[in-house]
């Protein structure tokens, strides 16, 4: 997180120059600034430790009583963006309130899934590779959240919460039939949807087609020349942040595709600005960071004998990795692109929000695996177990 605020400082001034201008001539803003992106990403993370602190000591089993209530309730959450839900990027998928950040649902929707998920495992462990007892309640509380995520059209979350979900049912002892079939499905889902959208590119997901096009095309070609209709404009700039980094680096603050070049960057593509600035080594330490918290993670799982914690633990921890790979992937174009936010550097407050809970739930796991308190005291006098 302070890597990422550190980041913010820097990748976010022409962004936050152009925003604050636009606001100056509007007559909401008294003078221009370079800072407003950062201002907001400190009162997030400062939000987001708060938040991760109260879950941390909570003893996890609340979760575990309230599962069903937080998956409803992230459910409903949810299906408010086709209510008063604001479109931004052709997806319908923020709730704008009043002196409050936008929220962005699915990001909460991902954390209360992850609860079912481990909640339903615990409760029909016994019964989790029977076709009607298992496979098939597992995947209708996952094919709710697709729905309304396809509806949005949210893909990438879609691709976050799909690989989560199958590596939970597999790690349970899923049955691997079923587990292959789910998976040809979902590869069949998505060769329909790039066939609809190349037929009728206006639709919604027209976007996607375009992306996977972009996806398989030469790099060196894409950096070179343009597509006809320049679709591929944001491709080429962050490919060309990335080769400017190389292996070694410009320098701190010294990015040149942040200066309007490379769109939104603090959000998707702030890999490529790091990696611009920062070189190999950068990145090679934000990957470190990550695969140390995977690490953690793991071990936390791997210590913890309530079969709901266990399968909590893991689910947060493989969250945060996919989430974590597809952006870098992304950025090295060896996915296509998604949308999908870096975990606790890019800009965005429910994206973080989000996993500073999944964070607390794994700190509060650390904390009470071996007893449940019994009183306010006892929670609040808990202490991590130190498992490294």
């Amino acid at each position: 997180v302070i890597f990422g605020m550190i980041m913010i400082s820097s990748v976010s001034v022409y962004s936050s120059f152009k925003v604050t201008s636009r606001m100056v001539a509007a007559g909401t803003l008294g003078e221009t600034q370079n800072y407003f992106y950062l201002l907001r990403n400190i009162f997030n993370v400062i939000m987001g430790v708060s938040i991760m602190v109260v879950c941390s000591k909570i003893p996890y089993n609340f979760f575990e009583k309230f599962a069903r209530y937080i998956f409803v309730g992230g459910v409903v959450f949810l299906s408010l963006v086709f209510i008063i839900g604001t479109e931004y990027n052709g997806a319908k998928g923020w709730i704008d309130i009043p002196w409050l950040p936008s929220l962005q649902p699915v990001e909460f929707m991902k954390i209360g899934l992850i609860i079912m998920l481990a909640y339903f495992l615990k409760k029909r462990r016994s019964m989790i590779s029977d076709l009607y007892m298992g496979f098939i309640p597992y995947f209708f509380y996952v094919g709710v959240v697709f729905l309304l995520l396809i509806f949005q059209p949210d893909f990438g979350s879609i691709l976050i919460i799909a690989p989560v979900s199958i590596a939970l049912y597999y790690v349970w002892w899923g049955n691997i039939r079923y587990i292959a079939f789910a998976i040809i499905v979902a590869m069949i889902g998505a060769i329909l949807v790039y066939g609809i959208g190349k037929v009728a590119p206006k639709t919604g997901v027209g976007y996607i087609s375009q992306r996977i096009d972009n996806f398989f095309r030469n790099s060196h070609d894409i950096v070179e020349t343009n597509n006809r209709d320049d679709k591929d404009y944001q491709l080429k700039q962050w490919l060309i942040a990335i080769g400017s980094g190389w292996f070694f680096w410009l320098g701190f603050g010294k990015s040149i595709q942040k200066f309007g070049y490379l769109p939104e960057v603090q959000w998707d593509f702030i890999f490529s600005v790091i990696v611009e600035e920062l070189g190999f080594f950068g990145a090679f330490l934000l990957i470190s960071i990550y695969l140390l918290i995977t690490y953690r993670g793991f071990l936390i799982a791997r210590s913890v004998k309530d079969p709901f914690a266990r399968n909590l633990a893991l689910g947060i921890t493989i969250w945060i990795l996919i989430q974590a790979s597809i952006n870098i992937g992304v950025n090295l174009n060896i996915v296509p692109l998604t949308g999908v936010t870096l975990p606790f550097v890019s800009y965005g407050g429910s994206s973080l929000f989000a996993l500073m809970i999944g964070v607390g739930i794994l700190l509060s796991i650390s904390r009470h695996m071996e007893y449940k308190p019994q009183n306010l005291s006892d929670i609040l006098q808990a202490k991590r177990r130190v498992i490294f």
